[in-house]
């Protein structure tokens, strides 16, 4: 999901493996955003979410060139909550996942055909955490200042 255009990718499987994550981030940053600098990707700690599978999927030069445009920013362990892309996922189970679909191509078409009309429409998250409830619900995160 990114937040300041409005824009997702949805991309369906039967499984995640570190392999099927790499390509993800191969389209973002070669397909997607080929012109940027720097691509932030605010992630939770899934043990595939790292540098590590794009040199499993990828010969080391591009692993590296890749490498090369990214920051990661991974959200606390138990904080995915903070992830702007699972919002957007709660939006995608409730207004679309939430049925039985018979097939894994049915819910491809399902979800394709959702995530074009949240494009087309540049839907927003609604992203309700402020800096103020940041500062109370983290307060254990932030370190301790001696006077």
């Amino acid at each position: 999901y990114a937040p300041f255009e409005n824009w997702r990718r949805v991309d369906v499987a039967e499984n995640h493996t570190a392999r099927q994550w790499a390509e993800g981030v191969r389209r973002l940053v070669q397909e997607d955003y080929p012109h940027a600098q720097r691509i932030t990707l605010v992630m939770d700690n899934l043990n595939t979410h790292t540098g590590a599978s794009l040199y499993k999927a990828f010969p080391p030069a591009l692993a590296r060139a890749l490498l090369d445009k990214l920051e990661f920013v991974y959200t606390p362990k138990h904080g995915s909550w903070l992830n702007m892309a699972e919002c957007e996922f709660s939006v995608l189970t409730r207004q679309c996942l939430d049925r039985r679909l018979p097939d894994i191509n049915t819910v491809t078409s399902e979800v394709t055909a959702w995530t074009r009309t949240r494009n087309q429409s540049k839907k927003p998250v609604n992203w309700r955490f402020t800096t103020n409830d940041a500062r109370i619900k983290l307060k254990h995160l932030y370190p301790k200042l001696l006077d």
